[in-house]
């Protein structure tokens, strides 16, 4: 069989190795502490359940759900994002029930690119940023994130070529992987930039609520309160633990909105009824869940910060999210992959490295916090095992 080429991009999958090699070391008998995946060990709130459970007993919930069923839920987003935010957002017009975000940024590029065209991507980025433009038969020119400068990129340094073939930049803050912040006032640049340039601008938003300390997060559309060039995703995954429910949605343009419900029409109709009525109890409902959330992930992150500063590996203390972004010690500053590989097989311990979310980030490891302060506490003290072996005479 010969399949289409723009699969090509796609054969090459850090996280799949790293699979292989969990797999790997629970066969050997290791006990595995999996601190590779960004998904919330956390429960969904009682109240949430208890409104899916409830529309399990209704008939009128399983059959296919069509857009203008999903009004009550598309409402419900446009109050919680107006309250959260000040923004003014119409839910027949500027609003798309997703599949979570990634659906979003998986398949906006379908609407958007053109072959050849090119997107502007964050690197170190979220894999699936590049996986749709890709799909999309587009070509990515990656906008690399330094810690000096407070890993946002520098808009200046697109070349003019690029940008005269570019039809979207996409931005992603609070960031996965590195967990920086960006202030209102670069997205305020970002919205300059694309107006001036003809860019749609895409902000992937999932950890909106993830923030610690005195810590906000802006929206991108408080930049951009027209909405003149951009959409926003949002997913309930992180804020209120529902990764496995699959539910988010779109916010935006109202062209963007549409072109993105063309394409998400011809690829599936809208989620399980009772999924969005629990996603409608999240957002209207009682709010002490995300507050606990997220003093759950900032004790967590305290506990695992501190444990790795004590065993001598200095790491920054993020404000947001739920990893820490970790420069790798010698000798494995550039080679995350095989740091990566060689723990987990040695102490059953699994990482992120740097270099599956893109060039930039190698040299550096990412840690999702998804256990409990003894759990993460353990783990650094295999790891630390681990480098007294491995370091250098």
């Amino acid at each position: 069989m010969q399949f289409a080429k723009r699969l090509e991009p796609l054969q090459f999958n850090v996280f799949a190795d790293m699979d292989r090699a969990k797999a790997s070391s629970v066969a050997g008998g290791k006990e595995l502490i999996d601190l590779s995946l960004g998904s919330s060990d956390l429960p969904a709130a009682t109240h949430v359940i208890n409104a899916i459970a409830q529309s399990l007993q209704d008939p009128s919930t399983h059959g296919y759900l069509l857009f203008r069923g999903t009004k009550d839920f598309r409402v419900a987003a446009a109050t919680w994002y107006t309250q959260k935010f000040g923004i003014p957002v119409d839910p027949e017009t500027e609003v798309l029930p997703l599949i979570g975000s990634q659906e979003g940024t998986a398949h906006l590029p379908l609407a958007v690119l053109n072959p050849g065209d090119f997107a502007l991507l964050l690197d170190p980025g979220y894999p699936s940023h590049m996986g749709g433009v890709y799909l999309a038969s587009g070509q990515i020119y990656p906008m690399p994130l330094r810690a000096e400068n407070g890993f946002l990129p520098i808009f200046e340094e697109v070349p003019e070529a690029v940008l005269a073939q570019a039809k979207m930049m996409v931005l992603s803050y609070p960031h996965n992987p590195t967990a920086a912040i960006a202030p209102l006032s670069f997205f305020q640049t970002a919205v300059a930039f694309c107006q001036q340039h003809n860019l749609v601008l895409v902000h992937d938003f999932p950890y909106a609520d993830l923030v610690f300390e005195d810590t906000s997060a802006p929206s991108i559309l408080q930049a951009d309160p027209e909405k003149s060039v951009s959409i926003e995703f949002f997913t309930l995954s992180k804020s209120y633990n529902m990764g496995g429910f699959r539910i988010g949605y779109a916010i935006g343009n109202p062209k963007l909105i549409q072109a993105l419900r063309q394409v998400k029409a011809a690829v599936d109709f809208n989620q399980y009824g009772g999924i969005l009525n629990g996603a409608i109890a999240a957002l209207s409902g009682p709010q002490e869940g995300v507050k606990a959330a997220v003093a759950t992930f900032q004790n967590r992150r305290d506990a695992f910060v501190k444990a790795l500063n004590n065993m001598g590996w200095p790491v920054p203390t993020p404000r947001a999210t739920m990893y820490v972004w970790a420069r790798l010690p010698a000798p494995w500053t550039e080679n995350s992959i095989g740091f990566c590989t060689q723990l987990v097989e040695a102490t059953g311990v699994a990482v992120s490295p740097g270099a599956g979310f893109g060039k930039s980030g190698e040299g550096y490891v990412r840690f999702a916090l998804v256990h409990e302060p003894p759990v993460l506490e353990a783990a650094v003290k295999r790891m630390d095992e681990f480098l007294r072996v491995r370091s250098p005479a």
